[in-house]
């Protein structure tokens, strides 16, 4: 076995596909990255049984091969070279050779056979999609999935598929993101739920790529084909949440306020709220919004006024100040929109602008109860 390719083309891949790599892995071959050598086509994989992801460069080679490379040491290696050519070549002491023209470095590789083989998904559902729109879908939900070991379902982000459009849900039961596109659409209805650390790895790759990802899924599942790349990972097992019925349908009080102003201010308050609870408090009345906040153990105190356009009662209520934080910071609006029924119901907010068409974002976020 023995190919030349170049360092900034490899480099490149390896550090996308590391990102599927523990740092505790229970097998020592899945420290590995599987190389696939088929004359001039070079295939990388890495996996940690439960996320699989391949990716595919040219090099210059008419052998084949198939050999397990120590994936950091080979990783810290190429980081250090400028664009180069690079010679791999198998050694017989059971080593892999890389020269390059400071010098030669041998690693000790493992047996291929040992490297577990991809899921191949059978009885399949199959859908095309913009890689920017996934990308995008993925973005704008992931940040308010759940992280509790005992309700997994919860840890992933819920999709939809049907021939009303697509519906992607993320929540951990104190906010809760649900982001629509009703121009795409499939001619089967399925529902699933995918972790986040194999959606976190398209996030990155596919952010502004125009290129179609082709999804395949089963009941236990899911591939995404995109470039040369090949990603598969197991479905999270279970029943999400009725998460309709926790959205509120009467809301009476609308608040209508400048996003970046709102945001900053709660940034700013937030510093000074109960480092347990962040609690802030929105007091709006009128034209006016009172944000503020109050650590009673340090004696910390924060009162920021804002003008709005509010059609309501008056109202105080009560948030997690990083929870609104992050939600509204995850929106690219000018205005948002705030609908409010009672100080102790959820609040939705929305963007009043900036979405394309067929795109709607409903944001909810849980009270928390004021200190009077």
């Amino acid at each position: 076995m023995k190919f030349i390719v170049s360092s900034k083309s490899l480099l490149s891949q390896l550090q996308i596909i590391s990102g599927v790599i523990n740092n505790n892995n229970t097998l020592p071959i899945l420290d590995h990255f599987l190389f696939d050598l088929d004359s001039n086509k070079l295939t990388i994989t890495a996996t940690d049984l439960e996320t699989t992801i391949s990716s595919s460069i040219s090099v210059d080679s008419d052998l084949t091969g198939k050999i397990a490379i120590p994936a950091k040491l080979l990783l810290d290696t190429v980081k250090t070279f400028p664009e180069q050519p690079l010679t791999f070549s198998k050694n017989e002491n059971h080593t892999i050779e890389i020269s390059s023209t400071q010098g030669k470095y041998a690693l000790a590789y493992a047996n291929a056979d040992e490297f577990p083989e991809r899921t191949t998904i059978k009885d399949s559902v199959n859908l095309k999609i913009n890689g920017d729109s996934l990308a995008k879908a993925i973005e704008k939900t992931i940040f308010a999935s759940g992280n509790d070991d005992l309700r997994p379902v919860m840890s992933g982000v819920f999709i939809q598929l049907s021939s009303t459009g697509l519906t992607f849900v993320a929540t951990d039961a104190h906010k809760l993101v649900k982001y629509e596109r009703s121009d795409i659409k499939t001619d089967k209805t399925s529902e699933l739920i995918i972790p986040k650390k194999p959606l976190n790895l398209l996030k990155s790759v596919l952010l502004g790529k125009e290129s179609d990802v082709a999804i395949n899924h089963n009941i236990s599942n899911i591939e995404f084909k995109f470039d040369n790349y090949i990603l598969t990972c197991r479905l999270i097992d279970g029943k999400y949440p009725n998460y309709e019925a926790v959205i509120p349908e009467e809301n009476p009080n609308i608040l209508t306020i400048e996003r970046i102003s709102f945001l900053n201010s709660l940034k700013r308050v937030g510093i000074f709220s109960n480092k347990t609870t962040h609690q802030v408090r929105l007091k709006i009345a009128g034209t006016e919004i009172q944000v503020s906040a109050e650590d009673i153990d340090f004696s910390n105190k924060a009162d920021e006024r804002l003008t709005c356009s509010y059609n309501g009662i008056d109202i105080q209520i009560g948030f997690n100040a990083r929870f609104l934080v992050e939600m509204i910071g995850n929106l690219e609006s000018e205005e948002i929109r705030f609908e409010l029924s009672s100080p102790n119901k959820a609040g939705l907010i929305f963007p009043n602008d900036g979405l394309n068409d067929g795109e709607s974002i409903t944001m909810l976020v849980m009270p928390v109860m004021l200190n009077n």
